[in-house]
Parts: C-alpha cells; structure tokens; sequence
C-alpha cells in the first residue's frame, strides 16, 4: 500500500495517480517516479498488468523498483529499450496559475470542463531521486506529473535540492551563496550523517526564496561543477493530474 504522508490527502494522491494510470497502453515503456502520489499510480498500472496489459516499466529509484517487483509489473532499464513512451512521477511542488482547469472529472475520467492551462513548472528531489527522474523524464515522450492541491503555487519557493559528489559539497555549497541561495546539507533520519541518494552522492537542499523567473538559476546550478543535478524541472510537464476530493483537475501544455 502507499505511504500515509502529510500534505495531501490519500484520496486526492489516489485519484491523480489512478487517472494518470489511465494513459497507459499496451506495448508502452512506462517511467515508474518515486514517490506517494506515484505509488498510487504504480500500483493501478500493476491492477491492469495482472488483467493482463502488457508493459514494461522504468523505475526511477530503489523505491519505485521495490514497489513494481511488488505489483509484478516487468522491469527494464532505459539503455535496454530504444525509448520511453511516458513517465508519471510526482512534484514537490508546481506553478498553477491558472483560473481554471482543462478538465474535472471523477474517477472515470470523464471531462466536466474544459479550459486554459499553465505552465508546469516543478520542483523536484523530495525523495532525492531527481537525477534519475529528470533523466527518465527528458527520454519520455511524454511526461505525467501528478499532483495533490497542497503542491500547487503560483510560484516555485521551495528548496531546490542539488545532488552533488561527495568530494564537492562544500564547494557547490559556496557557489549557491554566491547565486544567494542558502544551502543546508540533507541529514539523515535514522543514521548518522548526510542522506545517501541511490547514486551514492549527497543533496543540499538550497533556499532562494520565492522564483519568479528561475530559469537563470536552472542553468547556473546545471554548469556548476560537482553537481550531479538538480530539482528544477522546467518546461518538462506536458500533463499535470491534481488530485482533489471530488475528481481530478488536469493542465495540458
């Protein structure tokens, strides 16, 4: 079962997971991202192969790997298969600037409205997966990001964490002063010492305080050396699913 995690609520994960399960087909390569929200989604696409749709997923992490070998869904890996034909992942958080939705509907997927969107904008790395999730996500043809109320911002503001080699940290640290950020090393909950991402290296969670354009700083964290990558998915989302209690809200780019 998903995680219990504070933000959302559990209905609202389910519904965007479950509804962004839905583009799924037969003969897909699928990006399996990391995360609450997403496992909701993992774990429909794992209802469907048992009904017997034929897929194979890209697991963007330990966790999401575990949760797929869970639901028996066939595994591959991204320089086994000649392309991904979409990923699902989830955001820490998300520009939604919009007044209104490009369709609600409830669990049948069915459109109540139809309206403009935005512009999709993430933060991402939560989990510390965001190396691998932003290269599953660059390969997929499309990509589904899904979402509950309490990440939606008409600004990104959060932390951008920064995956770094170990060796660099200090160094990387003082170039994201120097961008007006303020660093702070990601501990771990139940050992001594940083956070560990799957690739062995640490995050620093840097602060820069409400973007309004972040751009810039996309491509000064990118061009700094000792940087694995960071959590800034920019211009990347091309369908964002926003769980609510009563349906799901869905923003196309």
């Amino acid at each position: 079962m998903c995680a219990k995690t504070t933000g959302g609520s559990e209905e609202a994960k389910r519904r965007a997971g479950e509804r962004a399960a839905k583009a799924v087909e037969d003969g897909m390569v699928v990006g399996l991202g990391t995360g609450s929200t997403t496992a909701y989604a993992i774990e429909a696409i794992g209802r469907a192969v048992a009904d017997g749709l034929e897929v194979q997923g890209v697991p963007t992490s330990f966790q999401s790997r575990q949760l797929a070998l869970e639901w028996e869904i066939p595994l591959t890996e991204l320089d086994a298969v000649s392309g991904v034909d979409l990923a699902i992942d989830g955001a820490d958080q998300v520009v939604d600037t919009a007044e209104q939705v490009v369709e609600t509907g409830d669990d049948t997927g069915e459109p109540a409205s139809e309206h403009a969107g935005t512009d999709g904008d993430l933060i991402k790395g939560g989990g510390g997966a965001h190396t691998r999730e932003k290269l599953i996500a660059s390969a997929a043809d499309r990509f589904l990001v899904v979402a509950d109320p309490s990440k939606c911002t008409p600004v990104l503001e959060r932390p951008v964490p920064v995956e770094v080699i170990p060796a660099a940290h200090s160094v990387v640290a003082d170039r994201v002063r120097d961008l007006g950020g303020e660093p702070t090393l990601r501990l771990a909950s139940h050992k001594d010492g940083p956070v560990v991402t799957d690739n062995g290296n640490f995050v620093l969670d840097c602060a820069f305080g409400p973007m309004g354009d972040p751009k810039p700083l996309d491509g000064a964290l990118a061009s700094t050396p000792g940087v694995l990558e960071h959590g800034l998915f920019l211009e990347m989302a091309d369908i964002v699913y926003i769980g609510t209690e009563e349906g799901v809200d869905v923003r196309q780019y």
